[in-house]
């Protein structure tokens, strides 16, 4: 029987695209040296859910009302997206599974979602929390799982972040980097035992984890002052390699395979010094690079929706054939590195 299938890919910003040069002033920030960080990120826009000007006196209901309006805003439109693409609608849906570690609302996304868009009362639900930029592919492999189990049923995964929900200004050096790179943004994937000949999007095969307990204070958010303060080590982008390659191996162990048969890398890119570390440590070339690049450049780190961004971007813009086999990565909170498998 053939693994489940991507049948369709959707992805949402919120409306206010903002330069570095625009987001460095709108947080407030005044020093060269900040300046310079913002502006040597290889980032050239993100997107915000802020209307009128940012103030960094925000209350905690504040942000959370943030959270909540961007999440739905921008969930809402990737989940309708996908679906327009994948010719379905929400009725169609039988299993819904949202990961998110940018707010906690009670109901959760899920719920709200199903009672805003119309899916069914019986569809079933699950919720993916606290995995920050790794979540889309426990979350893939949840929905994966789902459809595996249930052959002719319908699966949609959504990954939804609104980090300015997090924007803790302060002038230590990993809260300006977390300002500097991170970004709001959402996708949504569709999953089901695809039979039609269109190839465009990849079968998902297998996933792997590797997390290392003794770097789980390297990332993450934390409460502080009432508000959620990202927390991002300075040695992330030096302990990621090993971790994935661990990860990496074990996966490709399992099928035989080496890394010369991959032929698509969908990596999160996590900021500049984490992609770049990434490349080295795997001996990737700068063509392979080149889609992570993009997102990066296009919109920052938006967490957990990231890197459904790049296998987007690879989908678009990479000409995949029949037969070929990516290796999509997440990298996150715990510290872990989460891979999948992916063949067209």
């Amino acid at each position: 029987m053939s693994n489940p299938r991507i049948v369709a890919i959707g992805t949402a910003n919120p409306p206010l695209r903002l330069t570095q040069e625009q987001s460095f002033h709108a947080a407030g920030y005044q020093t060269e040296r900040v300046r310079k960080m913002f502006l040597n990120s290889d980032i050239d826009f993100r997107h915000f859910c802020l209307e009128g000007d940012f103030s960094r006196g925000e209350s905690s209901d504040q942000l959370n009302q943030r959270y909540l309006r961007g999440a739905m805003k921008t969930g809402c439109r990737a989940i309708t997206n996908c679906l327009e693409l994948g010719g379905l609608t929400a009725r169609d849906v039988d299993f819904l599974v949202v990961c998110t570690c940018t707010g906690y609302v009670c109901p959760d996304l899920g719920s709200r979602f199903i009672a805003h868009m119309g899916f069914r009362d019986n569809v079933q639900r699950g919720a993916m929390l606290g995995l920050g930029c790794a979540g889309a592919l426990p979350t893939l492999q949840r929905a994966t799982d789902f459809v595996r189990a249930n052959p002719t049923r319908v699966a949609l995964m959504v990954a939804v972040e609104i980090c300015s929900a997090c924007y803790y200004v302060d002038n230590t050096l990993e809260t300006v980097v977390g300002n500097a790179i991170c970004a709001d943004g959402a996708a949504a994937f569709l999953l089901a035992r695809d039979s039609s000949p269109d190839r465009r999007y990849p079968e998902t095969v297998d996933f792997e984890t590797f997390l290392d307990p003794g770097q789980i204070e390297e990332v993450g958010l934390r409460h502080q002052d009432g508000k959620l303060r990202i927390i991002l080590g300075a040695s992330i982008h030096k302990i990621a390699g090993p971790m994935i390659e661990k990860a990496l191996e074990r996966l490709l162990h399992r099928h035989g395979l080496s890394r010369s048969d991959i032929r698509f890398w969908v990596l999160h890119p996590g900021g500049r010094k984490v992609i770049d570390d990434l490349q080295q440590y795997l001996d990737l070339t700068e063509a392979q690079m080149r889609f992570s690049r993009h997102v990066l450049r296009n919109y920052g780190n938006m967490s957990s929706p990231t890197v459904m961004f790049v296998l987007d971007e690879v989908v678009r813009k990479g000409d995949p054939q029949p037969g070929d086999m990516g290796i999509m990565v997440g990298l996150g909170p715990g510290m872990a590195a989460e891979l999948a498998l992916v063949r067209w």
